[in-house]
């Protein structure tokens, strides 16, 4: 394992899966531990994708006054939740259960709501019952997306704005299946602790070209990689 700085970024480099969990799961866990005992509860945003289910399984069987944690999503694919495509059900499947299942999970999909209706919901339930942030773990895709800020997306430039204070944006991907809601680079910087975690050499590839360049347009996690807001811990194999 290496660990190096750079920019806002702190690196961790495995070569094998079993470390890396076990590190990243320890991280985050005493992150979340922290903020329990400062204020008496502490927020986790977490990603779909088949990535963080081992992450998930993991941190599902620590001993944790896991009834103070409230967990919430980085982003949604905009169909019902009982479907495998779900975040929502993802999440409820491989992280709330055992002692996890205590946990107070606080979704973005609303139900009989279009989705741009309830971009101003979903902000205002991540600021009333989830924000602060303390612990958010980001994904990347092979195509350089993460949440659901996806490359070239006419959604991009008013999601990357600083200014704009929401929490939440509605996008339509062009190169992916369902409309989603995602978080916002604001509300993503927001949090105390960010992670970033992808494995594969297709995505280290990714990662090495996202920074090495800037246009965000064309690699939107470079928007969270690339910028010295807020430092960011990113973990790979």
């Amino acid at each position: 394992m290496a660990g190096v700085g750079m920019m806002s970024r702190v690196v961790h480099a495995f070569s094998e899966q079993e470390p890396l969990i076990e590190a990243l799961s320890q991280s985050i866990l005493v992150n979340i531990q922290n903020a329990i005992e400062e204020k008496g509860e502490a927020s986790l945003l977490v990603s779909g994708g088949s990535t963080p289910k081992p992450l998930f399984e993991k941190l599902r069987k620590a001993v944790l006054d896991w009834d103070k944690v409230s967990v919430g999503l980085c982003d949604e694919r905009w169909i019902d939740v009982s479907k495998e495509e779900s975040n929502e059900h993802f999440v409820k499947k491989y992280l709330l259960q055992e002692e996890a299942a205590n946990a107070h999970f606080i979704g973005m999909y609303c139900e009989d709501t279009d989705i741009y209706t309830a971009q101003k919901l979903c902000s205002k339930k991540m600021k009333e019952m989830l924000f602060p942030f303390d612990v958010l773990i980001l994904g990347m895709g092979t195509d350089a997306h993460t949440a659901s800020l996806f490359p070239e997306n006419i959604k991009l430039e008013e999601a990357f704005d600083l200014k704009n204070q929401n929490f939440c944006i509605a996008i339509e991907p062009i190169t992916a299946p369902y409309t989603r809601m995602s978080l916002t680079r604001w509300a993503i910087l927001g949090a105390k602790h960010i992670y970033i975690h992808f494995e594969g050499k297709e995505k280290i590839a990714v990662y090495e070209e996202a920074i090495a360049g800037e246009d965000m347009y064309m690699m939107p996690i470079r928007s969270i990689l690339n910028q010295d807001i807020k430092e960011i811990e990113v973990f790979y194999r």
